[in-house]
């Protein structure tokens, strides 16, 4: 025997989302840093190093393995 589900409720269709459009009058520019750690000289960056860096203006953007070593990719915004 084949049944169909039938939902509670007949959804309608959503509205489309319309996000605030942002204009920026100048490029922003960016200062990036790399700290690389191979684990078998060194542990990963501990609280306290990444509290440091962010009292510093750093933003984590990134962190890729690569064998043993990770790499920590940072950015701040320079200021103008």
């Amino acid at each position: 025997m084949i049944r169909s589900i039938v939902p509670p409720f007949d959804p309608k269709p959503a509205r489309p989302i319309r996000p605030p459009m942002v204009y920026i009058n100048e490029p922003m520019k960016w200062d990036y840093k790399l700290i690389v750690r191979d684990l078998e000289a060194a542990k990963p960056l501990d609280e306290a190093e990444l509290k440091e860096l962010g009292k510093e203006g750093w933003e984590m953007s990134g962190v890729a393995q690569h064998a043993t070593s990770l790499y920590f990719y940072f950015k701040r915004l320079i200021d103008r």
